[in-house]
């Protein structure tokens, strides 16, 4: 019988077959180790999680709770929504996408972003961040993605904006900021030195903001007005604010068009009614209805008609009064300026009228119709009238002064002032020169009177209007017959005279 074989030499050549396959076996995987890590092999392929279609990854509603890894390095579009991702961190995928330009991270439950979560996505155009649990947004958080284009917000808790959080963002066109705890108008985003160049739409609606900057919001361009999206707020009722809306509903605005019905304010009081902010001219307030009012303008001025259209990079033409059109060449006093606005130079009392600017691009036409009123008169001109009319009414109230001052500021002759080196025959002249009756009861005085008054009837001084008799002489019988005709109650005739002989132009010799 045949025994198996025992020895040593035949255990040896069994394992020497088995140590070679674990070698190579070791080899392999070094070989894989090294294809990972060498430049240009990571995201070789898709991920198991997630669908592939061409450079478009979908990994969306696979309860993930983070971002895969080894992600393909050729996607173009990453949906990551409807997970449960609540943290990016700046390590998010270990390499650069360098070709990404849309990532969606909505419906995720995600409250932190790392300030340098975009750092490997510098290539986004579309990012999708609505409908999470964002509080804040930090300064310089989107510093790296300086090509996005649209950016969504909406949907979060957002009550915190640093005044610099987009700064950076020079391409940034839409942004949706709707459904949060908004309470302060970003009014940086719109202001003319700090705004975003290219930003022609900024939703805030559906915020906690009670105050708009109404002047500025009233000199902004027409294509940001366009999509300026502030409805569903709970807004402070004023008449300025039913002015501004009213006037973007006659332009057919977007933003005030299409959510007309949405634009409510509080009224002021207690009981902190909502209302229609288009019935604010009604009983609520009182306000003015909006009407669009004419240009105007003075003769000899330089006058500019902007045409301010809904839309941005839009071909202007323009036709003035008599539809005759705005043609360059030729011997006008408008012409159409780089920007597309009209400028009139010099202004003439025939440039009344309507004015129309034709705006044409690829997708839009607009329409727009500016009635001109001259005045006529220059700037200048109406200057100098109301300088005259003021100089008119300076005299008139100086005169009115100096006569005032004549009448009530003027010395006393008589009653106010002391008879010092005053003869009694003095003091009657002047009485009778100050009062047409006579008071006085002394006869003495009475006598001196008669004289007085006689003297100025007198025969010889006829046309002289009371003058006296050169020589100091008087005429006994002249003396006699105006006595006597005193004395027969003819007093009234004399007082008059002697009056009379006070406001005559002939002086009077005492």
């Amino acid at each position: 019988m045949l025994q198996p074989s025992t020895r040593t030499g035949d255990g040896l050549l069994v394992l020497i077959p088995q140590w070679k396959c674990q070698r190579w076996a070791i080899l392999l995987l070094l070989f894989l180790l090294c294809m990972a890590v060498l430049p240009g092999a990571e995201g070789s392929t898709c991920h198991k999680t997630c669908i592939c279609a061409s450079n478009i990854v979908s990994c969306s509603k696979m309860n993930l709770t983070t971002v895969p890894t080894g992600l393909p390095n050729y996607s173009a579009v990453l949906d990551l929504s409807y997970n449960g991702i609540t943290r990016l961190r700046s390590e998010w995928t270990p390499y650069k996408l360098k070709k990404l330009h849309n990532l969606l991270l909505s419906h995720n439950g995600l409250h932190f972003l790392s300030l340098e979560a975009f750092t490997p996505v510098k290539q986004l155009r579309y990012l999708d961040l609505s409908s999470n649990s964002l509080r804040q947004l930090d300064e310089f958080i989107f510093d790296p993605l300086v090509n996005l284009e649209v950016l969504l917000l909406y949907n979060n808790q957002i009550s915190q904006i640093d005044r610099t959080a987009f700064t950076n963002m020079v391409n940034l066109q839409k942004l949706y900021l709707s459904q949060n705890q908004i309470s302060r108008f970003p009014v940086e985003m719109i202001r003319d030195k700090t705004r975003l160049d290219k930003l022609s739409l900024l939703d805030v609606s559906s915020n906690k903001i009670k105050v708009l900057p109404i002047d500025e919001l009233r000199e902004l361009p027409g294509w940001i007005k366009n999509g300026l999206y502030f409805h569903n707020n709970p807004l402070l009722c004023h008449c300025d604010l039913y002015t501004l809306l009213a006037q973007w509903t006659i332009r057919k605005l977007n933003s005030a068009v299409d959510f007309k019905d949405d634009y409510t304010c509080i009224l002021p009081g207690t009981q902190k009614t909502p209302v229609d902010v288009f019935e604010l001219n009604g009983d609520y307030m009182n306000c003015s209805t909006f009407k669009e009012e004419a240009e105007e303008a003075y003769l000899e001025q330089t006058l500019t008609l902007g045409c301010d259209t809904k839309h941005r990079n839009m071909s202007k033409t323009w036709t003035m009064p008599g539809n005759v059109v705005v043609t360059p060449g030729i011997n006008q006093t408008a012409k159409v300026l780089a920007d597309g606005s009209l400028q009139i130079s010099p202004v003439k009392s025939e440039d009344s009228g309507t004015y129309t600017c034709f705006a044409m691009s690829e997708s839009f036409n607009e329409t727009l119709y500016i009635v001109l009123k001259v005045h006529n008169f220059t700037m200048n001109g109406g200057g100098e009238t109301l300088n005259t009319g003021y100089t008119t009414l300076v005299g008139c109230l100086a005169s009115v002064v100096l006569v005032l001052m004549y009448l009530y500021l003027t010395p006393c002759r008589c009653f106010c002032c002391p008879n010092k080196g005053k003869t009694r025959g003095d003091d009657s002249i002047h009485s009778s020169m100050l009062s047409v009756t006579p008071t006085h009861e002394d006869p003495t005085l009475k006598a001196e009177l008669n004289r007085h008054v006689a003297f100025i009837d007198s025969k010889d001084s006829q046309g002289q209007n009371g003058k006296l008799n050169p020589n100091g002489e008087e005429d006994d019988d002249d003396m006699d017959a105006e006595t006597g005709s005193l004395m027969k109650g003819k007093r009234k005739k004399s007082v008059a005279e002697s009056i009379s002989s006070v406001f005559s132009d002939t002086p009077m010799v005492v």
